[in-house]
């Protein structure tokens, strides 16, 4: 028995070191600072990441969330790229129409 528990131990040993490794690797790139405001029940959960101690700080967590609730909704997020970049396009040729019809006049 005192052998099961040692072995269910190092399982939780090495679960644990392979979530704090891969959120210091999805936590190394942070770069830009943000400032938010979430609601008290937002703030509890980022607590209880702290004090469970996945995560250093009440930012580390949220950055974390982030990054993760971004992963989960790529394909809205590449719908979204696509018509960016249709709207880029449709500007585009609205400062050509302008710029052209500016040129036609002063020509006049």
């Amino acid at each position: 028995m005192d052998d099961l528990g040692n072995q269910v131990e190092k399982i939780a040993a090495k679960t644990a070191d392979s979530i704090r490794k891969v959120i210091d690797k999805a936590l190394s790139a942070r770069n830009t600072v943000l400032t938010i405001r979430v609601n008290d029940e937002c703030n509890e959960k980022l607590n209880m990441l702290v004090e469970s101690g996945l995560f250093r700080s009440r930012s580390e967590s949220a950055a974390f969330l982030i990054q993760e609730g971004i992963k989960s909704q790529q394909p809205l997020f590449d719908k979204i790229g696509n018509k960016l970049k249709k709207i880029d396009k449709i500007r585009e040729e609205l400062k050509e129409i302008v710029t052209q019809e500016i040129t036609q006049s002063k020509d006049k």
